[in-house]
């Protein structure tokens, strides 16, 4: 072999073994598609050679072989088999947060609200209560027939007694009737008997508190705010009712002690009221005098604790009827009785 084919032969094994650089910049002329190749010496018939290593990469992606890498792959591809390295896949984690954790601030917050509303209807429903419960409210009944010697008929009207049993302070009572003329009732210091004077309309006196004074004989007036005996005449009336008010009947207790006592009650279907033991009177105006005329006839007749001896057991018997039987039986066939039932009957109206 010649020296020019030896040397051919070189360039042609050289040029095939090195890898050709990125964008054809390896100065060789294989790697230089627009450049013609060189003619060989050796070859006679001056047939141009053509680099082998170009035609294989023209022949396999359509490109030049210098946009190939040197194993022979396209740039950012791996082999087959080859697993992604840990720091190049993308890492999964196990936990996965619980429905509270995503939701922990609006579920505290709520609970929280939650606990305030429930407290809150709590001491609300707590103050605003009813103190008492009412089994049938007491209508208003006609009045009470004139006497036969002419008198008129006893004031008020009747109603079933319900007890006088002492509970606890604090408790609350069911009453058959209200107005309640009777009943359970409180037995405590300022607790029941509540002292003697006006109370307001947000005082909150209580059933419980004011009947141990009608068992004791007092007189109480009702007014009723729902009906509208809270205008402020009408208030301030009611607060001038103990000036001048009188002592007990038939005791004598002095007015302040025991009665008046003036409070508020809604559950009446009238604007005003005045209780004795087991009767109570109605009213559809402030008429004081006629609450006093009350209290006179009516007061410490039916009261289970007198807080005196009383003149005759007639009138606890039946007071409705004792002043009609002593005027008109007793003076014309017992003649001598007639001076010691007259104090039965005199009684009440002498205190008045």
């Amino acid at each position: 072999m010649s020296k020019a084919s030896r040397r051919s032969s070189r360039t042609v094994r050289g040029t095939a073994g090195r890898p050709a650089a990125a964008g054809g910049t390896t100065g060789s002329p294989a790697s230089n598609p627009a450049r013609p190749p060189s003619p060989d010496p050796s070859n006679a018939g001056g047939t141009p050679t053509v680099d082998a290593s170009s035609l294989a990469g023209r022949a396999t992606t359509g490109r030049p072989a210098s946009t190939r890498t040197p194993t022979g792959r396209p740039p950012g591809s791996r082999p087959a088999g080859s697993r992604p390295t840990a720091s190049s896949r993308p890492r999964r984690t196990l936990y996965q947060p619980s429905f509270f954790d995503r939701h922990r601030t609006a579920l505290i917050g709520g609970a929280a609200a939650i606990i305030v509303a429930l407290v809150g209807a709590f001491f609300f429903f707590s103050v605003t209560a009813s103190a008492y419960s009412c089994g049938t409210i007491s209508q208003p009944q006609p009045s009470a027939t004139p006497l036969p010697n002419g008198s008129p008929g006893p004031l008020g009207q009747a109603q079933p007694d319900m007890g006088n049993l002492h509970i606890a302070v604090g408790s609350n009572q069911h009453y058959a009737y209200c107005p309640p003329a009777s009943g359970s009732h409180y037995s405590a210091t300022d607790e029941g008997p509540i002292p003697a004077k006006y109370y307001g309309p947000d005082e909150g006196t209580r059933p419980e508190g004011w009947i141990h004074n009608l068992e004791h004989g007092a007189i109480v007036i009702l007014y009723n705010c729902k009906m509208g005996a809270c205008d402020d005449a009408t208030l301030a009336a009611l607060q001038a009712i103990p000036q001048g008010f009188p002592d007990s009947p038939i005791c004598g207790i002095k007015a302040g002690v025991l009665a008046p006592v003036i409070a508020r009650f809604d559950d009446m279907p009238a604007p005003f009221a005045a209780l004795v033991w087991d009767r109570l009177l109605y009213l559809n105006t402030l008429d004081v005098n006629e609450i006093k005329q009350f209290y006179a006839t009516q007061g410490e007749l039916y009261n289970p604790e007198s807080q005196c001896t009383r003149p005759s057991p007639g009138p606890s018997a039946e007071p409705s009827s004792a002043p009609s039987t002593a005027p008109s039986t007793e003076p014309s066939n017992v003649p001598s009785t007639a001076p010691s039932s007259a104090p039965a009957s005199s009684a009440s109206p002498a205190a008045s």
